[in-house]
């Protein structure tokens, strides 16, 4: 591809998200009104107090919804899309057990820690439903491509079975595509060979708008399962213009995690919105917290089958 190309490229998605944001609609992404997206008086406890809406921001495409410790009862069926998260260097094997206990309580899919926990996480989840995610590369990025192959291999081993790996971001910023797909690939084939899935970290926050749509068309090539925004321990995470940037340029093939910054459940809606199938949340227990108490109208509607997906 050349210079001429991409540019054509970038302002044509430039275009198009341009006219999303000025739409008072979005059916092509979730075919929800925005009066319908927030509740008059709101107090943001929408996976719990309004079944009914979550399940419209479900069946508009989300795939998982992270979360935090400390949460309450939630629908079954809105819990197993829930990524529940603990990435802190200084989490205690005390606090990695709970998490995957409360993973197991409420049937959430997945526990998503760093790669000295994966082993304990494994144990206590084994011959469960509930998935353990790992991170690779992790936060930077710079790591050497056959250090992060060894890394993904091992934490498969251990009983990963899904893969967040950070590209080398230099090596983006420096137009070495070539390398930073290589890179990617690498992670790609190894979690795949481990029956793992891969998404693949940007870092938004550090990129210019051509850098995202270049480290998304190197993570669509390589044969990611998913493009994220960020680590969430840079200078920025996810934003909805981002979001619908790198779900412009991945298509409908692969899926979208806006991970950094999402610290309610209105920002969880903006994402999902803008084309994100996952969300990551630092702010995860905050999240949760907003949610609680049990929904007490029914629903009839049928969760959407793209929902059980890897997306």
């Amino acid at each position: 591809m050349d210079q001429r190309q991409l540019e054509q490229i970038i302002q044509a998605i430039t275009e198009e998200i341009l006219g999303y944001l000025g739409a008072e609609r979005c059916p092509d992404l979730c075919g929800l009104e925005i009066d319908e997206l927030v509740c008059p008086g709101c107090d943001q406890r929408c996976a719990e107090r309004c079944s009914r809406k979550t399940r419209k921001v479900v069946e508009a495409g989300a795939a998982r919804i992270s979360a935090g410790a400390a949460v309450g009862p939630i629908e079954s069926d809105i819990a197993r899309l829930i990524d529940h998260t603990l990435l802190k260097p200084e989490a205690s094997r005390k606090e990695i057990g709970k998490l995957c206990e409360e993973a197991l309580r409420y049937g959430f899919a997945s526990v998503c820690i760093n790669p000295w926990n994966v082993a304990q996480a494994a144990e206590i989840l084994r011959g469960s439903q509930v998935r353990v995610c790992t991170v690779v590369g992790f936060p930077l990025g710079a790591t050497l491509p056959q250090v992060k192959v060894f890394e993904t291999e091992e934490a498969i081993k251990l009983g990963a079975q899904e893969i967040d790996m950070v590209v080398n971001i230099g090596a983006l910023k420096s137009a070495q595509d070539d390398a930073v797909e290589a890179d990617i690939r690498g992670v790609v084939e190894a979690s795949h060979r481990g029956d793992a899935i891969c998404k693949v970290i940007l870092e938004t926050a550090l990129l210019t708008t051509e850098e995202k749509v270049r480290g998304s068309l190197a993570a669509k090539n390589a044969g990611a399962d998913f493009v994220k925004t960020s680590t969430g321990f840079s200078t920025g995470g996810a934003t909805a213009e981002d979001v619908r940037l790198m779900r412009a340029v991945v298509g409908g093939e692969i899926g979208v995690k806006a991970a950094g910054g999402v610290r309610s459940l209105d920002d969880l809606k903006k994402m999902v919105e803008a084309g994100a199938t996952r969300i990551g949340a630092s702010a995860s227990i905050k999240i949760l917290e907003q949610a609680r108490g049990l929904a007490a109208t029914p629903s009839s509607a049928p969760v959407a089958p793209a929902a059980a997906g890897k997306y």
